[in-house]
């Protein structure tokens, strides 16, 4: 069973950087697109990157400038910097298979920001 695994949430200050991880096993598919999604307390789920399979990236208009999604092979990663309050949530980390545009998703990770 495809497994996505994330990594590198925390607390951090406003401000402030963070790395998330996610690295995705089992995968008996050709990967589409991978990316991350987030949720906040009382929200619904909201794209945050997304990265094709020929690498191109695109994201949300409240990190554009602020936070770099990257990709190798099967992981794929999000380097956020300027932190804010507001990108307090729980991301997920999810791949697309090929050709079906099935969505596999991770469990979450905890990001908090204080002010």
């Amino acid at each position: 069973q495809v497994q996505l695994v994330e990594s590198g949430g925390g607390l951090v200050q406003a401000g402030g950087s963070l790395k998330l991880s996610c690295t995705a096993s089992r995968i008996t598919f050709s990967i589409n697109a991978m990316g991350w999604y987030r949720q906040a307390p009382g929200k619904q789920r909201e794209l945050v990157a997304t990265i094709t399979s020929g690498g191109r990236a695109n994201y949300a208009d409240s990190v554009k400038g602020r936070f770099t999604a990257s990709r190798d092979n099967a992981k794929v990663y999000l380097q956020m910097n300027s932190l804010k309050p507001e990108d307090t949530a729980v991301y997920y980390c999810y791949a697309t298979e090929s050709p079906t545009w099935r969505n596999y998703w991770g469990q979450g990770t905890q990001v908090t920001v204080s002010s």
